[in-house]
């Protein structure tokens, strides 16, 4: 009994002095645990890359740029999107999210709101005002993304003292990522503006650093000319230059080098030009080099987030194509972007201060008519035979075609209360559809809601339909079409579906607490935040259905 009570009395005593601990020393230990983690995350996403265009360029890039993350980080060499449709707010959302549209409600850039019966964007907001210009542009938030971001739970965790901030010459690129919580989110308008704005969902008025941006003529300096950044001869890895797979610009016969964008500009939206050409990412990095300064980000133990998305590359690959040497010289001239914005980082964080991932949001089809002349299947979809088959259809089962209330991203909306007032059963009605559509051509799958809620499927395309299935948000009938038959112009790339060349997208980590290494097993996008998660140790993002990849992380 005695030792016990001489044991309990050690034990009070270790209790009391770790209970004196001075309050330094408890801040100084605080202080030492924040230091582990990065003072700052930069999360990039590269709208519509490809995977292949990491091993097919790679002989044009230099060393600080896409080889220094793969040289000096981890590459995920089979990182895929899980779900369908693989659409630039669908996957800024997943990104950041953690989790498919399944669940964030981001379902496509534009829906059908089945309660107020009209599409939607999946960033605007009329309760908002534009700060920066008097256009409508401005009117934007992530109101309508239903989750949290790994952006809003380091706020949370933070107790809202580390920052984030989303920047992209696209609004929905620069929103989603940043989230619900951020402090700022800057889009580019272009037309006769040139300007970086933002709306009244983060602030009243332009910071200074902003509006100095803005009034400096960088914008302007980009309308030069663009040709290739070598001799275009070395541009071994794309096709010819002049060919007919190309869209090209208005006020150019042919879509080949090199182009006078100050020229070009009047007949092509103004400054919006620059959003095509690889220029758009030279002016995003600028901008967020500024804002770095500006915000005074990754500047002390707390850590920041800077969310960045390269948009020019989307816009460049639907006017021209994958194959075309505008991509290729675009990622070339990308490459030497992320190189300026890495030694940026070096010098103004601190190397080895700071964390960086860098994937897309997509990847895209090779040009239909160009598979075409290869003899691949290919081709594309004729939506007004379509329809007018369906509605004969229709008329013909149901007497009745007036309860299709809207056709878009791949999906039928029907009225209810008119199929209930009509006395048929709704889930029969999707099903007799369904038997109908799948003998049209070129449709390969059809899917109705009725089977999206009631079955698990865990592999192919139908596990992908699913997680991109919102009950409240999607529609009846969901429609698959062959491989790359697309809905799209005959020049130009797209995307949206679930087969490899729109799922395989790059996974870069490189920075403080990121292993060196590489692997082929299959990731996720979902995985992403809650990796980055774990590495600063705060909890997930709420609705979170990836998991950490423990492998990337030291």
């Amino acid at each position: 009994m005695k030792v016990i009570f001489n044991l309990l009395l050690v034990m009070l005593f270790i209790t009391a002095c770790n209970a004196q601990q001075p309050i330094s020393e408890v801040k100084s230990t605080q202080n030492q645990i924040n230091t582990n983690s990065p003072k700052l995350v930069v999360g990039i996403v590269v709208d519509q890359m490809r995977y292949d265009y990491l091993t097919r360029f790679e002989s044009k890039y230099g060393a600080g740029g896409f080889m220094r993350m793969i040289n000096e980080g981890f590459n995920c060499k089979n990182n895929h999107f899980n779900y369908i449709p693989t659409y630039t707010g669908p996957g800024h959302a997943s990104v950041y999210t953690g989790t498919t549209p399944k669940y964030h409600g981001i379902i496509g850039n534009n829906w059908y709101d089945k309660v107020i019966k009209e599409m939607v964007y999946c960033a605007q907001d009329d309760n908002v005002q534009s700060v920066g210009t008097s256009h409508d542009a401005g009117k934007m938030s992530p109101n309508r993304m239903k989750t949290t971001t790994f952006g809003d739970e380091n706020r949370l965790f933070t107790q809202m003292q580390g920052k984030t901030i989303g920047i992209s010459l696209k609004d929905r690129g620069a929103i989603l990522p940043a989230g619900h919580t951020a402090n700022a989110a800057y889009w580019f308008h272009g037309r006769d503006e040139g300007a970086w704005i933002s709306s009244t969902f983060y602030m009243s008025e332009l910071p200074k650093w902003v509006f100095n941006f803005n009034i400096s003529d960088k914008a302007e300096s980009y309308l030069k000319v663009w040709d290739t950044y070598y001799d275009i001869s070395t541009y071994t890895e794309s096709g010819s230059d002049d060919n007919t797979f190309e869209g090209g610009f208005k006020g150019k016969e042919k879509a080949t080098f090199p182009y006078d964008l100050a020229k070009l500009k009047d007949g092509n939206r103004g400054f919006d030009i620059l959003k095509a050409t690889p220029y758009g990412n030279s002016l995003t990095t600028d901008f967020a080099i500024e804002a770095i300064k500006g915000e005074q980000l990754g500047q002390d133990d707390i850590t920041d987030v800077l969310t960045v998305s390269f948009s020019a590359t989307d816009y460049v690959g639907h006017n021209f194509g994958v194959s075309s040497k505008e991509i290729e010289d675009t990622y070339i001239r990308l490459d030497k972007d992320l190189e300026r914005f890495f030694k940026f980082l070096d010098q103004n964080v601190g190397e080895g201060n700071y964390t960086v991932f860098l994937t897309a949001d997509h990847g895209a089809v090779e040009v239909p008519s160009y598979l075409q002349s290869m003899k691949i299947p290919s081709g594309y979809l004729n939506n007004k035979e379509t329809r007018t088959r369906f509605t004969d259809y229709l008329n013909a089962r149901f007497k009745d075609s007036n309860f299709i209330e809207n056709i878009s991203n791949d999906q039928i909306f029907l009225n209810r209360k008119r199929i209930d007032s009509l006395g048929l059963n709704i889930n029969q009605v999707q099903e007799s559809m369904v038997n109908e559509l799948i003998n049209y051509p070129h449709v390969e799958k059809v899917f109705s809601a009725h089977t999206m809620t009631t079955s698990n499927f865990t592999t192919g395309i139908e596990s992908l339909l699913q997680n991109g299935y919102n009950q409240k948000r999607s529609g009846d009938i969901i429609l698959v079409a062959d491989p790359a038959y697309i809905s799209y112009g005959k020049t130009g790339s797209t995307h949206g579906s679930g087969l490899n060349y729109d799922t395989h997208v790059p996974l870069l980590f490189f920075g403080k607490g990121i292993n060196h290494g590489e692997t082929y097993d299959k990731t996720v996008i979902p995985d992403i935040a809650p990796t980055m998660s774990a590495l600063l140790g705060i909890s997930f993002p709420n609705a979170a259905t990836g998991k950490p990849l423990g492998f990337i992380i030291e």
